[in-house]
């Protein structure tokens, strides 16, 4: 019996050894606790015990959870950080916690979060982000959480949630995320039918669960939401020659189009891989008269791929430099759509040209012709016509 006291207080002994000096650490019911709460902290202090498992910290004046910060207790059960002024909390910062079971990052000013970090946190059960600057939540980001219960969000600033967010969390019973200025368009209506009909998981306070924004919906709780119109991108590409694979002559204006169908309305982005690399551009870059917009980054007044409102995509003297894959991207909040063709010039001396490439090599040979969308051959340009006029 003896012996076993000796133990114990060598146990102790050793403990309060690798304490630091501004907290106080105690054993309770086999559990190593160390509590530095109130102590006007501005980080972390460094020479925690490796066997440490409740580590308080709340309720100081930590600014910043750097990479590491925890990396001298890998066998943390319980972190609490609540009530301090942190605003970021770098990647890395909680990676090394894969024990940890409760997290409070409660009351703080957090608006940048390393999401990621949390894909290694697979035992955690309770996680408390509530009272934050938060402005959103990766879609994957609690896709390792399936160990959790409870989960609060409640008083943000989150605009609105990707769907599926809570999917993975098969054990969740409990979710606060009241108090946010949500936008009460297509992008949150997922929400609403999975806590309304599809969840039987216990949500708080749901009437405090309301719009901010559109300004006509502004107060109305997201339960009392009526439905939308809302639709996934639908994409059409349509281009000349009407085939994959096209085949033209350098020095024609190829013009593509693409018709987009989605409430709300999709944006429009085109991806061209030629064999100069990739060209990425945000449809539009150019106005009407095919002239570069002010502040596109074109390089030229007369950009060498013209993208334009309408969803036209316009290239006016097409080469070798200019074959390839283009592919057009329609956008909105509840999905994406994509449609390619393949572009390439015709391989001198290559026969089967159809109806439609001979009409243009007719009014070639007059210097008349070019390609258009809509299937038809129309006088092209002159010198002194913009690349748009010369359609």
């Amino acid at each position: 019996m003896q012996e076993l006291h000796l133990l114990c207080w060598a146990v102790l002994l050793g403990l309060g050894q690798a304490c630091p000096g501004p907290c106080d650490c105690r054993e309770k019911c086999g559990f190593q606790i160390i509590d530095c709460s109130y102590r006007d902290l501005e980080a972390v202090p460094p020479g925690f015990p490796a066997n440490v498992t409740t580590l308080s910290l709340s309720a100081n004046r930590l600014l910043h959870l750097p990479e590491g910060a925890f990396r001298e207790v890998p066998q943390l059960q319980s972190l609490w950080l609540a009530h301090n002024e942190i605003r970021t909390v770098a990647a890395g910062a909680l990676a090394s916690l894969g024990q940890l079971k409760n997290l409070d990052l409660s009351h703080n000013l957090i608006s940048d979060f390393a999401w990621n970090d949390l894909h290694n946190l697979s035992a955690l059960q309770l996680l408390k982000m509530d009272s934050n600057e938060l402005t959103f939540v990766p879609r994957d980001a609690f896709r390792s959480l399936r160990a959790l219960r409870s989960l609060q969000l409640n008083h943000n600033r989150l605009h609105t949630l990707a769907e599926g967010t809570f999917v993975p969390l098969t054990l969740l019973s409990h979710l606060q995320i009241n108090d946010n200025p949500f936008d009460c368009t297509c992008g949150i209506m997922w929400f609403k039918t999975w806590a309304l009909t599809t969840t039987t998981v216990s949500i708080s306070e749901q009437d405090k669960i309301t719009c901010a924004s559109p300004h006509l919906l502004k107060g109305t709780p997201l339960n009392r939401l009526l439905p939308l119109p809302c639709s996934a991108p639908l994409v059409q590409l349509t281009y000349q020659p009407s085939q994959d694979g096209a085949e033209l002559q350098p020095g024609f204006v190829l013009a593509l189009h693409c018709d987009v169908e989605g409430q709300p309305a999709p944006q429009l982005h085109w991806h061209i891989q030629t064999p100069g690399g990739t060209v990425e551009i945000a449809s539009p870059n150019v106005g009407a008269d095919g002239r570069a917009l002010p502040g596109s980054p074109a390089a030229s007044s007369w950009p060498r791929f013209q993208a334009f409102a309408n969803g036209s995509l316009l290239i006016p003297d097409f080469g070798k430099l200019e074959e390839g894959t283009y592919s057009c991207l329609a956008t909105n909040e509840l999905g994406s759509a994509e449609s390619s063709v393949n572009v390439a010039l015709a391989t001198p001396g290559q026969g089967g040209e159809d109806a439609l490439g001979r009409r243009f090599r007719d009014k070639a040979a007059k210097g008349t012709g070019c390609y258009t969308v809509d299937n038809e051959i129309e006088g092209c340009y002159t010198q002194d016509k913009t690349p748009w006029e010369r359609l």
